[in-house]
């Protein structure tokens, strides 16, 4: 029995099976194999036993409660306070990607960031389906090589560009005031990927684009930090905004100012690359 995401978490024994066999087939210990069914190591195995190829239940990293399907696959999680990231991916047998893509977003946080492993927080463990013929739209990305237009065709829905560009419906409603969340995606519909025009905190600056739409420069307002800028242009990392501002001389990581460095918030009134094929170099 897969998840939704093609990791085997339950197997179902057939005539020579052996405990060892089962977890060499899916790069496991024969001791973990064991200890997640109640068993002894080298137990011999009846054909038709449905053997878990997950932890059972709560266990240090992840003690919180699971939502299981008809199935017995893990299907959601609330986070306790001493959780773990590593705790978590373990017990359901997930990597930090696959967490990820079923939160429809671009990483996993361990605690001490608020956004993900944060205690009381539900995520998703499994994708809901999606239709076959989604994800097969025009893409336009920046220089950066993340995806900030996507065109729709027949069968995309908000799930399925959710889990191909890891934006959650509600940042796709508010960054296309056209869709509506009861209601299919026409195909054909240039759906945007970052916030681009709708201004958030940390950067509610103005900016210029190509001709294509790509983000070309940004001028700061007051309160703008670098990772709320990056964000709003769909750009990776900070590291990524600093490429396109490098200095011209000296060791500075960039050439723009800051009014307060250790809060990252950048002096309002600067105009700055948001495109690497076209740097600002002062």
């Amino acid at each position: 029995m897969r998840d939704s995401f093609g990791n085997a978490d339950f197997y179902t024994t057939a005539p020579g099976d052996t405990l060892s066999a089962v977890a060499a087939a899916y790069k496991l210990s024969e001791a973990k194999v064991a200890g997640f069914n109640g068993l002894q190591s080298g137990a011999p195995l009846t054909p038709g036993t449905r053997l878990r190829l997950i932890p059972d239940g709560p266990m240090p990293g992840a003690m919180g409660a699971a939502t299981v399907d008809a199935n017995g696959v893990p299907t959601s999680y609330t986070i306790e306070p001493e959780d773990s990231l590593a705790g978590i991916t373990y017990r359901f047998n997930l990597t930090d990607e696959q967490l990820a893509e079923a939160n429809k977003v671009a990483f996993t946080y361990e605690k001490g960031n608020v956004f993900f492993v944060r205690a009381g927080n539900h995520i998703q463990l499994q994708k809901n389906p999606v239709d076959s013929r989604s994800g097969q739209g025009k893409s336009v990305n920046n220089s950066f090589g993340q995806t900030i237009y996507y065109t729709t065709v027949d069968g995309d829905s908000f799930d399925s560009i959710g889990y191909q560009f890891r934006c959650t419906t509600d940042q796709l409603l508010r960054w296309n005031t056209t869709l509506t969340a009861d209601r299919p995606i026409p195909a054909g519909t240039k759906v945007r990927l970052m916030p681009g025009e709708v201004t958030i905190e940390g950067a509610r600056g103005t900016f210029t684009v190509d001709a294509d739409g790509i983000p070309l420069t940004y001028t700061t307002a007051p309160g703008d930090t670098q990772r709320q800028v990056a964000f709003r242009f769909g750009i990776p990392e900070i590291a990524d905004l600093s490429a396109a501002n490098r200095p011209l001389t000296g060791t500075d990581r960039v050439w723009y100012d800051f009014s307060d460095l250790s809060a990252d918030e950048l002096a309002p009134g600067q105009t700055i690359s948001l495109n690497l094929t076209k740097p600002i170099h002062q």
